[in-house]
């Protein structure tokens, strides 16, 4: 009988283990993760689940007895050590599991301040994780004064729970604006209006010096000299993909687990799905870190592991909950020349419509879920309306679909 093996149990694996058996894989699976708890959603960790209107039970993406009635073979807590891709084994400290084919849903790890600079102050938090959120839950309480290293998501996720729980929150970002690298100086500068409309001291074009404190941060030193004092520290720099176990088992790494248009890495024994998994796409070699790639990429491999043979189309979106706006995004912005605004003039909903020359790209919607959508089919039906008609408040948007 054919033993599939998935090491990590995140969005991408237990994605991968459902599609098999829902796909009718009658062989062994075994789903390997290092937490101590069945797979669950990161996205409400720095949402619902931070602010406490999520119970631990529904951060889980399945109940810890669906493994079993499915009769997966759930590893929880438990670590891979190494990976011998010519004996197709997978070993974890003195225990071997063979495999037929192996999945690597590893994931991404938070990037964290360095030693050097007081990262590894007590104090010092990153979003990543639920024993992340868990940590640093005990801080959220009015009157603290927090600051938030980046302008990320991430980061402007943490400030928005923060600033409900009546925390002090100063936020700094290295670059010249927030969400630079994600998204248009008009998006940016909606989210920074809404943030200081909230009372965030938004601290844009100034880097981190470092921290300070002795056991404890008390204070951060910032690159233009200003000293701030903190009670709590988070980091939201960025994630890394979590690459250790395949590059020591030989496999190709490009910006990731590299992989082809199947999920396939360069051991043909081997796939890799998620934020760790990286393939071309609009010209480079990337990772789509969000949750539909997770799903839709796993999905895919599983299939494949089977011999179907398919292609992975991404459709790419994702989606942000800050305060009482909720931001949804359809498509990819890479080489945008051209926004064109949308407004609802009679409400305070707005979208953001990236083109490259004539071509539709994407669209950045905040509390504007019709025109979302609209734009996200719009998107994946390779229709590009004229920028003119976007931009009128007159025009019937439905009706661009049937042009």
């Amino acid at each position: 009988m054919a033993h599939f093996v998935i090491i990590g149990a995140g969005q991408a694996g237990a994605s991968l283990v459902a599609k098999l058996r829902s796909s009718g894989f009658e062989g062994q699976i075994t789903l390997i993760g290092e937490e101590p708890v069945p797979p669950y959603q990161r996205p409400p960790l720095s949402k619902a689940y931070l602010l406490g209107d999520m119970a631990l039970e529904r951060l889980f993406l399945r109940p810890e007895s669906y493994y079993a009635e499915q009769d997966i073979t759930l590893r929880m807590g438990a670590r891979v050590t190494s990976i011998d891709a010519a004996k197709r084994e997978v070993h974890m400290g003195d225990e071997v599991i063979p495999y037929d084919q192996l999945a690597l849903t590893t994931g991404s790890s938070a990037r964290t301040l360095p030693a050097a600079i007081g990262g590894a102050l007590d104090g010092v938090y990153t979003v990543r994780t639920l024993a992340d959120v868990d940590a640093m839950a005990g801080e959220f309480t009015a009157g603290k004064r927090a600051l938030i290293v980046g302008g990320g998501y991430i980061g402007l996720e943490a400030a928005a729970v923060a600033r409900k729980l009546g925390v002090e929150v100063t936020l700094v970002e290295m670059a010249e604006r927030i969400l630079q690298r994600v998204s248009a100086p008009q998006t940016s500068d909606y989210f920074r209006a809404l943030h200081q409309s909230h009372g965030v001291h938004i601290i844009e074009g100034v880097g981190l010096d470092r921290l300070t404190g002795d056991a404890r941060v008390t204070g951060a030193q910032l690159g233009d000299g200003t000293h701030i004092d903190v009670d709590f520290v988070i980091a939201g720099i960025g994630i890394a993909p979590n690459v250790a176990l395949a590059e020591e088992a030989g496999l190709a790494i490009d910006n990731g687990i590299a992989v082809n248009v199947q999920g396939r890495t360069s051991d043909p024994h081997i796939w890799s799905a998620g934020d760790c998994a990286a393939f071309a796409l609009r010209g480079a070699t990337r990772r789509l870190e969000s949750v539909q790639n997770a799903i839709d990429q796993a999905e895919v491999a599983a299939q494949n592991m089977m011999g179907a043979g398919a292609d992975y189309a991404p459709k790419p979106w994702f989606w942000s909950d800050q305060y009482d706006v909720k931001l949804q995004i359809a498509g990819l912005n890479i080489g945008f020349d051209t926004i064109v605004e949308r407004r609802d003039p009679t409400g305070d909903a707005v979208s953001f419509w990236y083109y490259e020359g004539d071509t539709l790209l994407a669209v950045d919607a905040m509390n504007d879920p019709r025109n979302y959508m609209i734009g996200k089919r719009l998107i994946e039906a390779g229709k590009s309306p004229a920028r003119s008609a976007v931009a009128d408040p007159a025009t019937d948007m439905k009706a661009l679909l049937k042009a």
